[in-house]
């Protein structure tokens, strides 16, 4: 469904919610919408279902005039790529868009060309932000797993009078035995352990 840069894109059967009080630029989007296959929808402020803003391939808002509330997710936590129509370079309104997370624009007035290049541009721009977004919740994982594993082997050291070496062996031999990552160990010994976690608890059950 996603546009890449190896193929010419195709955006037959993508469903387009145009997020603006109607208008002539709304006309126009719909004219090209239907012209490249897309069902294109009006809506403002939003849909009676704003949940279901989630079911629409590519959404489109008004730059002028949106606002945070219009959206069942965070600013820049949109679940499809996004294009801005700008009429006003309020640096305000700028800014707003830009938090949106906003991968594409169209300047208003809208002409009758114009939102198939948008769509291109928005899609790759979505596809490399939800990477990003992928390798830095995986990078975060990761550090917390190496904290916790830190001071579950410290917990360890201190428990059992032993070294370094010694306490990380014990934990990943109590990891195989429960057959369950070393982290998920790590974090019942840390749970089990440390001042701040459960008594009486040495495996995180």
């Amino acid at each position: 469904m996603s546009p890449t840069t190896h193929h010419t894109p195709n955006f037959v059967g993508w469903k387009a919610l145009i997020l603006h009080r109607p208008h002539q630029n709304v006309d126009a989007l719909l004219a090209q919408c239907a012209r490249i296959g897309i069902a294109g929808e009006q809506a403002w402020p939003t849909l009676e279902d704003p949940q279901a803003l989630r079911s629409f391939d590519v959404l489109l808002i008004d730059a002028d005039m949106g606002h945070d509330e219009q959206f069942p997710w965070a600013p820049g936590l949109a679940p499809m790529p996004i294009v801005a129509l700008i009429g006003s370079e309020a640096p305000g309104r700028i800014a707003w868009t830009i938090g949106q997370g906003a991968d594409a624009q169209l300047l208003k007035p809208i002409g009758s060309a114009g939102l198939y290049s948008a769509l291109v541009v928005a899609g790759q721009g979505f596809l490399r932000r939800r990477a990003q977004a992928e390798e830095i919740a995986l990078l975060k994982e990761q550090l917390s797993g190496r904290q916790v594993l830190a001071e579950a082997t410290a917990l360890l050291m201190l428990k059992h009078n032993c070294d370094a070496d010694t306490a990380f062996n014990h934990l990943r031999q109590t990891a195989m035995a429960e057959r369950r990552s070393i982290e998920k160990a790590a974090a019942g010994v840390v749970a089990g352990l440390s001042p701040h976690g459960r008594k009486n608890v040495t495996h995180g059950r």
